[in-house]
């Protein structure tokens, strides 16, 4: 099962926390991080890097959070580099998130990552899909 890391900015992803265990009941895998204004990115990295741990179980991670660039996605885009089958959407709903929530049992994180940015709509995307847009600078060297 993917685990899952909610990160969103103020109290965003602890409402859909709320709202997802109405819903489904207990979240297992699930860890929330609310980032208020004034954290810093060393401690929101701290608490990113603890919620990571909880949520894997080894089948990976899924960061979901709420917009495109801002620090809980830049921090998670930072971890995740450093850990396999780790995943960044951004854009997320509650609605979404309640639609795709089953197929978290059964997708791995690369199907699930392009599940969710197709049905999310323009609003949302993936770490991926951006690096796809802009792929990294490569210097070439020139003997």
């Amino acid at each position: 099962m993917l685990g899952w890391v909610i990160a969103c900015h103020d109290d965003k992803a602890q409402c859909i926390m709320e709202q997802l265990e109405k819903r489904f009941g207990h979240i297992p895998q699930c860890r929330v991080v609310n980032y208020w204004h004034g954290i810093g990115t060393n401690m929101l990295s701290r608490m990113m890097c603890d919620a990571l741990h909880h949520a894997d179980s080894g089948d990976g991670v899924i960061f979901l959070t709420d917009c495109n660039g801002g620090a809980p996605y830049r921090v998670a885009a930072l971890m995740s580099h450093k850990h396999d089958n780790c995943e960044v959407i951004s854009g997320v709903t509650l609605n979404l998130l309640t639609e795709l929530y089953p197929l978290r049992f059964c997708l791995s994180s690369r199907a699930f990552r392009h599940t969710i940015v197709e049905r999310g709509g323009e609003g949302v995307s993936s770490l991926w899909h951006q690096q796809q847009k802009n792929p990294p600078f490569v210097l070439l060297h020139h003997a």
